[in-house]
């Protein structure tokens, strides 16, 4: 099986690859499209041609190596943007088991605003998680959406309830971890990973207290609508 996770960025989406990565059944695949985002939108992020370097940038390809992959290994957990999954035909989304992770937009937007200044909706993610949520739903294809501040809340409770809808066992190797650099990570992990390296399981980050920046107000507005739609059918 091949668990996709669809996640917005500066969530918990890293420790969740860590967390998956832990189970002796899963293998991990840290964000494949990254290369192929960079390369269609030309976008500035740090490490740019270092990520390029070190990934194929023809979806297609990608996709191939991930369904090749899948079948020498129990399981694969595929940690992905959703704003990496632009201008491609979605529809190999429909053979894989699709799990969309959400935040808070103010605290994401807020966090995010650190590193990538004045973000639009196109780096956040959140509009294409919607987007991609009404894509299963006309394919009449399952899926499962996750809250990081509802996960975060009780870790044991709503993994275990992921697992039993996904079909496979909960085990406690998912609830921690050694605090490294797990040999999963990708390239850009020095730029993005700090907090997760230094933790051993999951915890709310300092982020989620910082204060939104009066530039990022309007898309916050604009985000909380997609949000309120997702949130609403989160597992609770």
């Amino acid at each position: 099986m091949i668990l996709n996770l669809i996640s917005s960025p500066r969530n918990v989406s890293t420790a969740l690859m860590y967390s998956f990565a832990n189970r002796k059944d899963m293998f991990a695949v840290d964000e494949p499209f990254y290369a192929y985002y960079l390369e269609k939108t030309g976008a500035l992020h740090p490490g740019r041609e270092e990520i390029i370097s070190s990934q194929k940038s023809d979806y297609s390809e990608v996709v191939k190596e991930i369904e090749v992959a899948g079948g020498s290994n129990d399981h694969i957990f595929i940690k992905n943007m959703a704003h990496h999954l632009i201008d491609m035909d979605l529809n190999f989304i429909s053979n894989w088991c699709n799990i969309i992770l959400i935040r808070n937009p103010k605290q994401l937007i807020a966090s995010f605003a650190q590193v990538i200044k004045n973000p639009k909706q196109a780096d956040i993610g959140i509009k294409r998680q919607f987007e991609i949520v009404q894509f299963l739903k006309s394919q009449n294809h399952e899926f499962h959406i996750l809250d990081s501040g509802i996960l975060l809340e009780n870790p044991e409770k709503i993994l275990s309830i992921l697992c039993r809808k996904v079909g496979i066992p909960m085990s406690s190797k998912m609830l921690s971890w050694t605090p490294h650099q797990c040999s999963q990570d990708g390239i850009w992990a020095k730029y993005w990973y700090a907090n997760v390296h230094q933790s051993s399981g999951f915890s709310k980050q300092p982020t989620s207290s910082r204060r939104l920046p009066e530039d990022c107000v309007t898309l916050y507005e604009e985000s909380k609508k997609y949000y309120n739609e997702l949130i609403s059918l989160a597992i609770k």
